[in-house]
């Protein structure tokens, strides 16, 4: 709230806030520059490295040129199995999420018990990285695709069951009393009062959890299930990064196809 103060000749001059307010927001801009200082210090950075890092940038530019065009023909395979991979995910994500929203929305929930139990495996999944979920199920399933499957679905759990947990908390209750006074059972409730009803926003979320799991799909690699990724990791540690080029080349234009059809079925189905 603007204040003012008065001058010796009384003449009043407007300050756009109090003094308090000035000295608490002046704090407040005090104690996030310590926080910042404090964590800057923790990090033992060794700054002739930071120093250097100009040289080294334009050192491995100079080595990542040219291209390794005739690489193309050898990522064709790992960049499809990177896209079944987020595909595949992202369905499983779909059909174990609704059922974990149904729960997680306080309008459809059992109880609360399982109220918090749906909300302890949203924060759980949102919570832990999807290559640390890579790593767990690598060593469950073996290396390979099927555990970054697995992984990027449990990892779309918490994102599409939260948004989609949104969603049925805000439908209209009306629909969903008319089928029940019908004698309905509660799964036909569901069905008929309730996902007709989210199904717009079950599509836009999946969609855009799609999008989001191609570009997790291209990292998980680098930890053993499967993809583009393992392709990076390997010319990455032969030190071939004409390689690499051509491998960060071709994800880029993936993961901007992958936003383009994003886009376009959002706006078809929502």
């Amino acid at each position: 709230m603007a204040d003012g103060i008065y001058t010796p000749t009384g003449r009043r001059i407007w300050r756009r806030r109090s003094r308090p307010e000035t000295l608490r927001r002046f704090g407040l801009w005090l104690i996030g520059v310590m926080i910042v200082v404090w964590a800057i210090t923790g990090l033992n950075v060794h700054w002739p490295f930071v120093l250097d890092a100009p040289q080294q940038v334009a050192d491995l530019a100079g080595r990542m040129m040219p291209p390794a065009w005739s690489f193309t023909g050898e990522i064709v395979a790992p960049m499809i199995e990177t896209i079944n991979i987020a595909t595949l995910g992202t369905i499983l994500a779909c059909v174990l999420s609704i059922p974990v929203a149904l729960l997680a929305a306080q309008n459809t929930t059992l109880n609360r018990t399982t109220l918090w139990i749906a909300r302890v495996i949203v924060v759980t999944s949102r919570s832990i990285n999807e290559l640390v979920w890579a790593i767990i199920f690598a060593a469950i399933f073996g290396p390979g695709p099927l555990a970054g499957v697995i992984a990027i679905g449990i990892r779309s759990i918490g994102f599409t069951a939260k948004l989609i947990a949104e969603g049925i908390e805000e439908i209209d209750r009306g629909q969903v009393e008319a089928i029940a006074a019908t004698g309905a059972s509660r799964a036909k409730v569901i069905a008929y009062g309730i996902l007709p009803q989210i199904m717009p926003t079950i599509v836009g979320v999946v969609t855009f959890r799609w999008d989001i799991n191609i570009r997790q799909s291209s990292v998980i690699g680098l930890v053993g299930a499967g993809g583009i990724g393992i392709t990076l990791n390997s010319a990455m540690n032969l030190f071939n990064w004409p390689q690499v080029t051509i491998i960060l080349i071709a994800i880029f234009i993936v993961v901007m196809a992958s936003e383009w059809v994003s886009n376009l079925l959002r706006k078809q189905f929502t």
